[in-house]
């Protein structure tokens, strides 16, 4: 319906494929329109405003006018529109629309196999990198944010028909694991790595980086043995590999309780091997010049710090296997979009890479597209595991479970499952307070916020959904009926044109701008603060509107196929999240 809406707003004001509507702004010259068209905060005042302000420049008429010329011309296209009513009020032209046409086209609509949502990525692959924690380093509550924003990014791409390719760029190759070495073969034991063991791991490496301080040669030693490690030597290679195991075996327990998994675990060693055929095309190509003994790309001209390729040890850097790892992924999933979901204070690095697969004159660096999220601190401090200043993800996950088991004993302790319950409530709710932030904005953990069940919260919308299944429950119970989806052809949709009902499916009609909208800026908040609106639309559906007790069996039918819908939309939102939503709690 906007979209006729937007097209014929352009028509009546004579914009269409004007060069000053085009360069304004005001309409893209394609079949979408772009015309600005808005929520009134009140519903009284209309369910859809058109601000006429942004047509002055171009018209060269007040936006009153605007708005009144507007309002005659859509008053001739009302029937073909599905309004009922054109008012303006001062530079707004507002629309009531025909509820119960809206109300048939959206639920309609929402009730198909895919909820309304348009499969527009089909055909076309995106490869994913997320979660890739360092190996021999406990998976912290920084991982946890990367984790989930890119499992969540992976389900609405999903949904949108994409092939998507979830990658674990593992932290499996680098100076830190020399560190490792030195750290392990001064101060550790095979039986003390076998007993603790990545704790074992982390321990020696903070020692390691605290005693550099006062003995430099430590990280002569360490550079050695990685050069070793680049070299083949067998001795640091099996101990590298060794840890390595170690740290898949704590990866995995974590992501078996937050119920993700991967296509591809290549981390960094993998594409080592792949660097010296990098350094052959570069230097075909005139882009490498020497630093210091180091071989670099010279950025300078681009206001950015050289991309080395090769330390003046030869040994490959980060820059080079993110290069070759762009190449490798390019030839082995040609992907029409590459996302790296990782901390904001890698945008540099990505921006030299990008840049660099530019330079090497591949024109696909503009699928290249680096997801950055805010920084998680403790107490204001940046989370380290150098310092030791950290706060593990499994211990959060853990404690969330055990808090909403404790919740569940003291609110329903005859629940079934209570066990399953308390772990689908407990870690959504660590799941949404993450997603339910946009990415980009720094976070300092509280275990207070964290662990929350009120308010904005993922146990609410949990909640929401227990309690309209349990509606349809005693519906079926009571009428011996077995709910479904929409039967378009039996539904009385002038039962649900009251303003309560019609709230809640203007909201359900939104759905599917909501997850476009979350792909398009790869943005998981979308789709959480929408549940969050949806859910409070239902709630005050479900108060104001009597369902199981309407008398009027078409009525009561109308409003249990509406409680179905919504059902069936917010659990699917959630696994959108990530966030699995039980039956009852």
């Amino acid at each position: 319906m906007k979209e006729e809406i937007s097209k014929a707003v352009e028509e009546i004001l004579g914009l269409t494929g004007t060069e000053d509507a085009l360069s304004e702004g005001i309409i893209q010259g394609s079949n979408e329109s772009s015309v600005i068209l808005e929520t009134p905060p009140d519903s009284k005042m209309g369910d859809i405003a058109i601000p006429c302000f942004v047509f002055a420049k171009i018209l060269h008429k007040n936006p009153a006018v605007i708005a009144s010329d507007l309002k005659n011309g859509l008053e001739q296209k009302k029937k073909e529109l599905g309004l009922d009513e054109v008012i303006c009020v001062g530079g707004y032209c507002n629309l009531f629309v025909n509820r119960k046409l809206f109300v048939e086209n959206t639920l309609t609509k929402a009730a198909d196999g895919n909820h309304g949502v348009e499969k527009i990525g089909e055909k076309k692959t995106v490869c994913m990198d997320y979660s890739s924690p360092n190996i021999a380093k406990n998976f912290h509550v920084g991982h946890l944010r990367t984790t989930v924003i890119g499992n969540s990014l992976y389900k609405i791409y999903d949904k949108l028909g994409y092939n998507v390719v979830r990658i674990n760029h593992l932290g499996d190759w680098g100076t830190q694991f020399g560190k490792l070495i030195v750290a392990y073969k001064k101060w550790s034991s095979k039986e003390a790595v076998e007993k603790n063991g990545i704790q074992e791991l982390l321990d020696i490496y903070v020692k390691f980086n605290n005693e550099k301080e006062e003995h430099p040669e430590l990280m002569d030693e360490a550079r050695s043995w990685f050069v070793a490690m680049e070299h083949g030597d067998e001795e640091a290679l099996s101990i590298w590999e060794w840890f390595k195991d170690i740290s898949i075996v704590e990866f995995e327990r974590v992501y078996d309780m937050l119920g993700i998994s991967f296509d591809s675990y290549t981390g960094e060693s993998f594409y080592r091997e792949k660097v010296p055929a990098l350094v052959e095309i570069l230097k075909e190509k005139n882009l490498l010049i020497e630093s210091q003994g180091a071989n670099v790309i010279d950025l300078s001209e681009y206001d950015m710090a050289p991309c080395m390729i090769t330390k003046k040890d030869g040994s490959s850097i980060y820059h080079s296997r993110d290069i070759a790892a762009v190449l490798y992924r390019k030839e082995k999933y040609d992907f029409d979009k590459c996302l790296y979901v990782t901390g904001l204070e890698q945008s540099l690095h990505f921006k030299q890479v990008f840049k660099a697969i530019e330079l090497m004159g591949l024109d696909y660096y503009k699928d290249l597209v680096h997801v950055p999220y805010g920084l998680v601190s403790l107490d204001g401090e940046k989370l380290s595991t150098r310092t030791g200043n950290i706060i593990y993800a499994e211990d959060i996950l853990k404690e969330a479970v055990k808090r909403a088991y404790e919740l569940i004993e003291e609110k329903n302790p005859s629940l079934e499952n209570k066990e399953e319950v308390a772990k689908k409530v407990g870690i959504g709710a660590v799941i949404f307070h993450d997603l339910f932030n946009q990415r980009i904005k720094n976070i300092n953990f509280s275990w207070k916020e964290v662990l929350s069940f009120d308010g904005t919260t993922g146990p609410y919308v949990q909640y929401t959904y227990v309690r309209a299944k349990s509606v349809l429950r005693k519906y079926e119970k009571e009428s011996g009926a077995v709910t479904c989806l929409l039967n378009s052809e039996s539904i009385n949709y002038q039962a649900l044109a009251d303003d309560n009902s019609f709230a809640l499916i203007k909201t359900i009609g939104g759905y599917e701008k909501a997850v476009n909208a979350a792909a398009e800026s790869y943005e998981p908040s979308i789709v959480a603060r929408y549940l969050i609106n949806l859910c409070t639309d239902f709630n005050k559906f479900y108060q104001e509107c009597p369902i199981l007790k309407e008398e009027n069996e078409k009525i009561k039918e109308a409003r249990i196929q509406l409680v179905n819908i919504t059902a069936q939309i917010v659990l699917e939102a959630c696994g959108l999240l990530g966030i699995e939503c039980p039956e009852e709690m």
